[in-house]
């Protein structure tokens, strides 16, 4: 029985528990950085982002505003503030015949926020590397 994609991910963010990231990605799973130029392929580097992500972007003001849904594939719209910067963004989630994400890309705007982000972003990446 193929896993339900989006209640899985909403169920993940609610609880910011990234540990169920691994049983929800697929092997081949590819993450698009809004900052990175170059994707990023794999299941252990794309658990790596998102959970560095659930770091970040998960707080308190973190919301879904709106969420575009076809079979295989979803866009969520979100809102969050970040160290007194308004983050406005999209989630665009693919996922195969069992429910696993096979592609994740992230866009963020306004150019403010993008460079918060990346700021964030390569801090957690780092600690994590390090640990």
């Amino acid at each position: 029985m193929p896993i339900d994609t989006m209640a899985t991910w909403h169920k993940l963010v609610k609880s910011q528990d990234a540990t169920g990231l691994i049983d929800l990605l697929a092997d081949d799973a590819v993450f698009h950085s809004p900052v990175v130029h170059k994707q990023q392929v794999g299941k252990a580097i794309t658990q790596q982002y998102l959970a560095a992500a659930f770091q970040v972007f998960f707080n308190d003001s973190f919301r879904y505003v709106r969420e575009v849904k076809g079979e295989h594939d979803a866009v969520l719209e979100f809102m969050v503030e970040i160290d007194g910067i308004s983050v406005n963004g999209v989630d665009m989630i693919k996922w195969n015949d069992e429910g696993r994400i096979v592609e994740f890309k992230v866009m963020l705007r306004p150019l403010k926020a993008v460079n918060l982000i990346h700021q964030k972003m390569g801090e957690m990446l780092q600690a994590a590397a390090s640990a």
